[in-house]
Order: structure tokens, then sequence, then C-alpha cells
């Protein structure tokens, strides 16, 4: 149980500053906001982003949020970081810009076998 908790929280706290800490310091910077430009999104999709970034980063580090929650955190981020590979292939080719998001999407895969580790008994039943 201990391995699996150092597991989480050190590829939880990857996620936490790739997808959470870095887009709030850096997302309205210009150098973003030409990234994105680049990728054919209007400078509000910055602002979005962020936004959602920095609120999914909070969602997975909180203890306290509710479980289903943290599920549409891990479905978020899934979402933005295949988008993110998609875009950047389809625009600069299938290089760095386009293998990161998977790597960090990788980092998040394993963050969340981790959390249903630790936490089985609250698999979501409908």
């Amino acid at each position: 149980m201990k391995k699996n908790n150092i597991i989480y929280w050190t590829t939880t706290g990857l996620i936490f500053l790739f997808e959470g800490v870095m887009p709030a310091l850096t997302g309205h910077s210009e150098m973003a906001k030409a990234g994105i430009r680049n990728l054919g999104y209007p400078d509000y999709f910055v602002t979005m982003l962020v936004v959602f970034k920095v609120l999914g980063a909070l969602t997975l580090v909180i203890p306290q949020v509710p479980y289903r929650l943290k599920e549409w955190a891990y479905a978020g981020f899934t979402f933005a970081l295949l988008s993110a590979s998609v875009s950047n292939w389809a625009v600069f080719g299938l290089g760095f810009e386009a293998i990161m998001p998977l790597i960090i999407l990788g980092v998040l895969a394993v963050s969340y076998l981790q959390f249903h580790k630790i936490h089985p008994m609250q698999r979501i039943v409908s």
C-alpha cells in the first residue's frame, strides 16, 4: 500500500506541476498566446485552458474532493492531452510537440491506475 501511495502522489504531483502550476504561471505569456495562435485557436482559448487545467489539477491533489469529480478531472485531462497531441501533429508534424502530451498522458494514466488501487471501494456503480 505504501508503494502505491508513493507512485500515486509522485505521478499526481507531476500532473499538478505540468497541468496546473505551469499553465497558471506561463499561460498568459506572449509565447503561450503565439503557440495557441499557431495552432489556429483564438486567444480566449488560452484563458479557458488555464482555468480548466488549474481547477482540474487542484481537484486531483485535494483529498477532500469527491471521487466523482476526480474521475471527471482525469477524463478532462485525457481529452485535453489527446487533443493537444493531435493539434500539434496536424500543424507541426510528428515531433516533440505532438509526443510530449502523450508522455504526460502516460503519467496521468499511472496516476489514475494508482488512484483506483488506493481507493478500490469507491468505484462508480450506476
